[in-house]
């Protein structure tokens, strides 16, 4: 009876060693238009008064913060905590940025944080092909 008890729990810790080596994370949700807009509304609620209507980070509050706000308007890849990586934005929107008033908004759900890292990166990629030039 010792060795059948003994066997079940080393079967059940392998069975869940198993399962979880071959769990995949199902990564970032798809980039819709229905998540576009969500970003927004948490755009909206949450960041315009430090990052601006423009995403320019010259919100009412954006001038007398210290280091100052993002400025999302320029290339992704020049945005100095994330270096062009969805990613790293979901993570700084995640984490916040320490000594910064960057705060962090893990208490949002992460499908919230994930429309709005493509909401916050739409500012970043100019709509008007002919912008892309000058």
């Amino acid at each position: 009876m010792r060795k059948i008890l003994c066997l079940l729990i080393a079967g059940s810790f392998l069975f869940f060693l198993l399962g979880t080596a071959l769990a995949k994370d199902p990564g970032p949700p798809k980039k819709t238009p229905e998540l576009l807009s969500q970003g927004k509304k948490v755009y909206d609620q949450n960041c315009v008064t430090c990052h601006g209507p423009k995403g320019d980070g010259k919100g009412q509050l954006g001038a007398a913060l210290k280091p100052a706000p993002s400025d999302f308007t320029k290339p992704l890849k020049e945005w100095p905590n994330t270096k062009g990586e969805a990613k790293k934005v979901s993570e700084v929107i995640s984490k916040g940025i320490p000594n910064s008033a960057m705060v962090k908004w893990d208490q949002l759900p992460e499908q919230e944080r994930w429309a709005l890292v493509y909401f916050v990166v739409e500012f970043a990629s100019p709509k008007d092909p002919a912008k892309k030039t000058k």
